[in-house]
């Protein structure tokens, strides 16, 4: 279990260097939130699924581990915000000289 354990840690700070060196403006919350969500979530889904294997199955148990600490990391993703994106808004700012096709009612 020890081996594995080291085997989720180092899939856990594989894919948050991944996500910070691919997609930097992506992650706008910090080195230190993306690479510790990816660690702890390799080595949560890690343990679980060698429990739920019964420890029968190494390899597919770092293959759930990769794949639940890149979900979960994912989940940090700003695309929104990333450089040369504007946000969305649903309100567009009023233009000057469109008060004569308002809806609203005066009283």
């Amino acid at each position: 279990m020890l081996v594995e354990t080291l085997a989720f840690a180092l899939v856990g700070l594989v894919v948050g260097a991944a996500a910070l060196l691919s997609l930097p403006a992506y992650f706008p919350s910090g080195r230190t939130l993306t690479m510790g969500t990816a660690l702890v979530s390799a080595l949560l889904s890690g343990v679980i699924a060698h429990f739920a294997l019964d420890g029968a199955a190494p390899a597919a148990g770092i293959a759930i581990s990769a794949t639940a600490s890149a979900l979960l990391t994912s989940v940090l993703a700003r695309p929104d915000l990333a450089a040369g994106r504007r946000p969305a808004h649903r309100h567009h700012p009023h233009r000057a000289g469109a008060g004569a096709h308002r809806r609203h009612r005066h009283a």
